[in-house]
Protein backbone atom coordinates (compact mmCIF):
# COMPACT_ATOMS: atom_id res chain seq x y z
CA UNK A 1 0.00 0.00 0.00
CA UNK A 2 1.25 3.48 -0.72
CA UNK A 3 0.86 5.82 2.11
CA UNK A 4 0.78 9.74 1.63
CA UNK A 5 1.61 11.73 4.74
CA UNK A 6 0.73 15.03 4.22
CA UNK A 7 1.43 16.54 7.69
CA UNK A 8 5.38 15.48 6.61
CA UNK A 9 5.62 18.73 5.15
CA UNK A 10 4.47 22.54 6.33
CA UNK A 11 0.46 23.31 4.52
CA UNK A 12 -2.40 24.54 6.36
CA UNK A 13 -3.31 21.34 6.66
CA UNK A 14 -1.25 21.52 10.15
CA UNK A 15 -3.24 24.48 10.62
CA UNK A 16 -6.45 23.12 10.23
CA UNK A 17 -5.66 19.81 12.01
CA UNK A 18 -4.54 21.64 15.28
CA UNK A 19 -8.07 23.99 15.12
CA UNK A 20 -9.95 20.88 15.30
CA UNK A 21 -8.01 18.69 17.95
CA UNK A 22 -8.64 22.12 19.72
CA UNK A 23 -11.22 21.71 22.70
CA UNK A 24 -12.30 25.33 22.51
CA UNK A 25 -12.24 25.66 19.01
CA UNK A 26 -14.24 22.67 18.93
CA UNK A 27 -17.41 24.72 20.60
CA UNK A 28 -17.91 26.30 17.24
CA UNK A 29 -19.75 23.16 15.74
CA UNK A 30 -19.49 25.98 12.37
CA UNK A 31 -15.74 26.55 12.50
CA UNK A 32 -15.19 22.57 13.02
CA UNK A 33 -17.23 21.37 10.46
CA UNK A 34 -15.08 24.00 7.83
CA UNK A 35 -11.51 22.84 8.82
CA UNK A 36 -12.68 19.22 7.84
CA UNK A 37 -14.05 20.19 4.73
CA UNK A 38 -11.00 22.70 4.30
CA UNK A 39 -8.99 19.66 4.64
CA UNK A 40 -11.11 18.02 2.26
CA UNK A 41 -10.62 20.47 -0.65
CA UNK A 42 -6.79 20.16 -0.09
CA UNK A 43 -6.89 16.54 0.00
CA UNK A 44 -8.79 16.54 -3.27
CA UNK A 45 -6.06 18.85 -4.58
CA UNK A 46 -3.75 16.65 -3.91
CA UNK A 47 -5.20 13.33 -5.05
CA UNK A 48 -5.61 15.27 -8.18
CA UNK A 49 -2.08 15.15 -9.07
CA UNK A 50 -2.14 11.62 -9.48
CA UNK A 51 -5.24 11.19 -11.92
CA UNK A 52 -5.35 10.86 -15.56
CA UNK A 53 -5.62 14.27 -17.27
CA UNK A 54 -6.11 14.08 -21.28
CA UNK A 55 -5.73 16.87 -23.74
CA UNK A 56 -8.64 19.23 -24.97
CA UNK A 57 -9.04 22.41 -27.35
CA UNK A 58 -10.22 25.34 -25.26
CA UNK A 59 -12.01 27.94 -27.22
CA UNK A 60 -11.23 31.69 -25.55
CA UNK A 61 -12.68 34.69 -26.54
CA UNK A 62 -9.27 35.33 -28.17
CA UNK A 63 -7.97 32.07 -30.05
CA UNK A 64 -7.75 28.44 -29.52
CA UNK A 65 -5.73 26.93 -26.19
CA UNK A 66 -4.63 23.56 -25.50
CA UNK A 67 -5.59 22.40 -22.03
CA UNK A 68 -5.85 19.64 -20.04
CA UNK A 69 -8.62 18.59 -17.83
CA UNK A 70 -9.86 15.78 -15.80
CA UNK A 71 -10.02 12.11 -17.88
CA UNK A 72 -12.71 11.32 -15.16
CA UNK A 73 -14.16 12.07 -12.18
CA UNK A 74 -13.58 9.98 -9.31
CA UNK A 75 -16.82 8.88 -7.75
CA UNK A 76 -16.86 10.01 -3.58
CA UNK A 77 -17.91 7.74 -1.13
CA UNK A 78 -18.53 8.61 2.15
CA UNK A 79 -18.79 7.11 5.42
CA UNK A 80 -22.23 8.52 6.95
CA UNK A 81 -22.63 10.45 9.51
CA UNK A 82 -18.75 12.25 10.28
CA UNK A 83 -17.33 12.34 6.53
CA UNK A 84 -20.02 14.51 5.79
CA UNK A 85 -18.07 17.73 5.49
CA UNK A 86 -14.71 16.20 4.23
CA UNK A 87 -17.18 14.49 1.63
CA UNK A 88 -18.46 18.65 0.86
CA UNK A 89 -14.50 19.69 0.31
CA UNK A 90 -13.97 17.20 -2.21
CA UNK A 91 -17.30 17.34 -3.84
CA UNK A 92 -16.26 21.10 -4.14
CA UNK A 93 -13.13 20.50 -6.24
CA UNK A 94 -14.29 17.39 -7.93
CA UNK A 95 -17.74 18.82 -8.81
CA UNK A 96 -18.73 16.76 -11.89
CA UNK A 97 -18.51 13.61 -9.29
CA UNK A 98 -20.88 10.78 -8.53
CA UNK A 99 -21.02 9.76 -5.35
CA UNK A 100 -21.84 7.20 -2.80
CA UNK A 101 -22.84 7.06 0.67
CA UNK A 102 -22.38 4.22 3.47
CA UNK A 103 -23.66 4.07 6.95
CA UNK A 104 -21.45 1.90 8.95
CA UNK A 105 -21.09 2.09 12.72
CA UNK A 106 -19.75 0.28 16.33
CA UNK A 107 -22.46 -2.17 17.63
CA UNK A 108 -20.85 -2.80 20.94
CA UNK A 109 -21.05 -5.95 22.40
CA UNK A 110 -19.69 -4.70 25.98
CA UNK A 111 -17.82 -1.94 27.25
CA UNK A 112 -14.46 -3.42 25.50
CA UNK A 113 -15.66 -4.83 22.22
CA UNK A 114 -17.62 -4.36 19.02
CA UNK A 115 -18.70 -5.15 15.50
CA UNK A 116 -19.15 -2.79 12.69
CA UNK A 117 -22.75 -2.80 10.68
CA UNK A 118 -23.46 -1.62 7.33
CA UNK A 119 -27.17 -1.05 7.34
CA UNK A 120 -27.35 1.81 4.27
CA UNK A 121 -25.88 1.78 0.64
CA UNK A 122 -26.66 4.06 -1.93
CA UNK A 123 -24.07 4.13 -4.71
CA UNK A 124 -23.60 4.43 -8.24
CA UNK A 125 -21.70 1.74 -10.91
CA UNK A 126 -18.14 2.02 -9.44
CA UNK A 127 -16.81 -0.75 -11.95
CA UNK A 128 -13.73 0.37 -13.36
CA UNK A 129 -13.78 4.06 -11.70
CA UNK A 130 -11.47 5.72 -9.47
CA UNK A 131 -12.88 5.32 -6.49
CA UNK A 132 -12.14 7.81 -3.34
CA UNK A 133 -13.32 6.70 0.17
CA UNK A 134 -13.36 9.08 3.07
CA UNK A 135 -13.93 8.67 6.52
CA UNK A 136 -12.04 11.15 8.56
CA UNK A 137 -11.11 8.44 11.58
CA UNK A 138 -8.53 5.87 11.00
CA UNK A 139 -9.08 3.91 13.81
CA UNK A 140 -8.88 0.12 14.14
CA UNK A 141 -9.45 0.04 10.17
CA UNK A 142 -11.90 -2.03 10.02
CA UNK A 143 -14.99 0.46 9.49
CA UNK A 144 -12.88 0.95 6.15
CA UNK A 145 -12.24 -2.40 4.94
CA UNK A 146 -16.10 -3.41 5.50
CA UNK A 147 -17.04 0.03 3.60
CA UNK A 148 -14.65 -0.87 0.76
CA UNK A 149 -16.24 -4.39 0.54
CA UNK A 150 -19.73 -3.45 0.55
CA UNK A 151 -19.19 -1.20 -2.12
CA UNK A 152 -17.81 -3.92 -3.98
CA UNK A 153 -21.47 -4.97 -4.36
CA UNK A 154 -21.38 -2.07 -7.19
CA UNK A 155 -18.51 -2.98 -9.52
CA UNK A 156 -14.93 -3.54 -8.93
CA UNK A 157 -12.93 -0.08 -9.39
CA UNK A 158 -9.31 0.45 -11.17
CA UNK A 159 -7.90 2.34 -8.58
CA UNK A 160 -8.86 3.23 -4.72
CA UNK A 161 -7.73 5.92 -2.88
CA UNK A 162 -8.60 5.95 0.66
CA UNK A 163 -8.69 10.05 2.23
CA UNK A 164 -8.57 10.18 6.02
CA UNK A 165 -8.04 13.10 8.39
CA UNK A 166 -6.30 11.42 11.63
CA UNK A 167 -5.23 8.01 11.31
CA UNK A 168 -4.16 5.59 14.17
CA UNK A 169 -0.73 3.62 13.49
CA UNK A 170 -2.60 0.37 14.02
CA UNK A 171 -5.32 1.40 11.83
CA UNK A 172 -2.45 2.31 9.24
CA UNK A 173 -0.37 -1.47 9.27
CA UNK A 174 -4.31 -2.94 9.84
CA UNK A 175 -5.23 -1.41 6.02
CA UNK A 176 -1.88 -2.02 4.60
CA UNK A 177 -2.50 -6.27 5.26
CA UNK A 178 -6.32 -5.71 4.34
CA UNK A 179 -6.63 -3.71 0.80
CA UNK A 180 -2.74 -3.22 0.11
CA UNK A 181 -3.37 -2.14 -3.59
CA UNK A 182 -5.05 1.22 -2.26
CA UNK A 183 -3.63 4.12 -1.68
CA UNK A 184 -4.01 5.53 1.77
CA UNK A 185 -3.94 9.92 1.99
CA UNK A 186 -3.52 10.82 5.60
CA UNK A 187 -3.47 14.48 7.35
CA UNK A 188 -1.88 13.59 10.67
CA UNK A 189 -1.16 10.08 12.55
CA UNK A 190 -1.57 9.75 16.43
CA UNK A 191 0.68 7.27 18.18
CA UNK A 192 -2.39 4.80 19.77
CA UNK A 193 -5.99 3.63 20.46
CA UNK A 194 -7.41 3.54 24.12
CA UNK A 195 -9.42 0.26 25.32
CA UNK A 196 -12.48 1.37 23.75
CA UNK A 197 -10.76 1.99 20.45
CA UNK A 198 -10.74 5.67 19.72
CA UNK A 199 -7.60 7.43 18.23
CA UNK A 200 -5.58 8.98 21.40
CA UNK A 201 -5.18 11.83 21.31
CA UNK A 202 -7.34 12.54 18.28
CA UNK A 203 -9.91 14.79 18.66
CA UNK A 204 -12.98 12.91 19.88
CA UNK A 205 -16.46 12.00 18.10
CA UNK A 206 -15.80 13.86 14.17
CA UNK A 207 -19.75 13.03 13.71
CA UNK A 208 -20.82 14.63 17.59
CA UNK A 209 -18.36 17.59 17.17
CA UNK A 210 -19.98 18.35 13.46
CA UNK A 211 -23.66 17.57 14.15
CA UNK A 212 -24.46 16.92 17.76
CA UNK A 213 -24.26 13.96 20.34
CA UNK A 214 -26.45 10.39 19.30
CA UNK A 215 -28.58 9.69 21.73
Amino acid sequence: MQVNYLNQKNSLILQFVSELRDVKIQENRMQFRKNIERIGQIMAYEISKELRFTDTEINTPLGIHQSKVLAEHPVLATILRAGLPMHQGFLEYFDKSDCAYISAYRKHIDELNFEIIVEYLASPDINDKVLILIDPMLATGRSIELAYHTILKKGKPKQVHIACLIASKIGIEYLKEKLPDAILWIADVDDSLNTHGYIVPGLGDAGDLSFGEKV
